[in-house]
């Protein structure tokens, strides 16, 4: 199946044929509303058993030996030692320039942090009131799930925010199989977006994170696809939400502790496997500086996270504060350059 051509400045239906409802309509009788809180796990627990350099192919293996100490003579030495994660990287978000890295380029598997491409594609796909079937595939994935009923319909609207705040990997299936016809489709579709966005080393085989042989992603990519996402308008707006209620009320919650718990955090997005372990991607700012952080293979993620910002945004006030006074008797303030916002 030929996979479709995401357009990214226009949304667009994936059934030529659908009656779309308008917002201000009530919802369609047959679209269910996703289920209580109480039913969507905090927590995604990995229950394939892939090891994880299974995930790997030989040539990313060998790259990797090349790469894996590249980065080590970079940034601070006492940072290096303080953060257990295995890869991480701070980029201007400005920019894209690297303030701080840890084998940025060793492939990985990701975990949820590529739902970040399944919901800005779905973003850019389906429209809020489009109606989403569940297929078996779609509602047997383990959690963390929203624990959505096969052959129920659901808003497209409720879907994106499952997946993007809930971490939901049956919403995550069912968006890919409406948009794409199926799964396998629709992560030849994530992959072609993410290399189009500049993340050359991301492969995908799953929609939702899940640990599959082949997958891989790395840190540098993950900041670099967070980078373009969160310059869309509608994305970074979702990213924000603490929480979100469905059409009937239903409450969702965001895995995304950063948002409450660090200072200028703008949005992210979490993920675990057994295979990956804790992974995070999130975007900061503070004053006129903005940061993008990513984290693999972490032990401790939100105490690598809070070590990471604080030491970008003490790096980028050392680099800003040095610019100042080169300029001397000029008392011309340097600024970063702006990425411009999506409308």
């Amino acid at each position: 199946m030929a996979v479709p051509v995401l357009q990214d400045k226009a949304k667009r239906s994936v059934t030529s044929n659908q009656t779309k409802s308008t917002i201000n309509k009530d919802i369609p009788q047959e679209i269910k509303v996703l289920g209580n809180y109480k039913d969507i796990s905090p927590y995604k627990k990995n229950i394939r058993t892939v090891r994880p350099e299974a995930a790997l192919t030989a040539q990313a293996v060998a790259d990797t030996e090349v790469k894996t100490t590249q980065y080590y003579s970079q940034g601070n030495k006492k940072l290096q030692k303080k953060i257990s994660a295995k890869s991480a990287i701070i980029m201007d978000a400005a920019n894209g320039q690297t303030i701080f890295a840890v084998s940025p380029d060793t492939p990985r598997q990701p975990a949820s942090t590529i739902k970040i491409l399944t919901g800005m594609i779905a973003i850019k796909s389906l429209d809020s009131n489009d109606s989403v079937s569940v297929s078996s595939k779609a509602a047997e994935q383990p959690s963390s799930k929203v624990y959505l009923e096969r052959k129920k319909r659901y808003k497209a609207d409720d879907l994106i925010n499952a997946v993007l705040l809930s971490s939901a990997n049956d919403a995550s299936v069912a968006l890919a199989e409406k948009i794409a016809g199926s799964e396998k489709s629709f992560a030849r579709m994530m992959t072609l977006r993410a290399k189009l966005w500049g993340a050359q080393k991301t492969v995908c085989k799953t929609a939702n994170g899940l640990t599959a042989e082949g997958q891989s992603s790395t840190a540098r990519d993950l900041a670099t696809i967070f980078r373009h996402v969160m310059q869309d308008k509608e994305f970074s707006q979702r990213m924000k939400q603490v929480k979100a209620h469905t059409a009937e009320g239903k409450l969702l919650r965001n895995h995304n502790k950063a948002l409450w718990q660090i200072e200028g955090a703008q949005g992210g997005k979490t993920g675990f496997t057994n295979a990956a372990g804790q992974t995070y991607v999130g975007k900061f700012k503070r004053g006129s500086s903005e940061i993008i952080v990513a984290i693999m293979g972490s032990r401790t993620m939100w105490a690598d996270l809070k070590a990471l910002v604080e030491y970008g945004f003490s790096q980028q006030t050392s680099t800003v504060a040095g610019t100042i006074e080169k300029q001397g008797k000029r008392k011309v303030v340097a600024s970063l350059p702006v990425v411009s916002q999506q409308q």
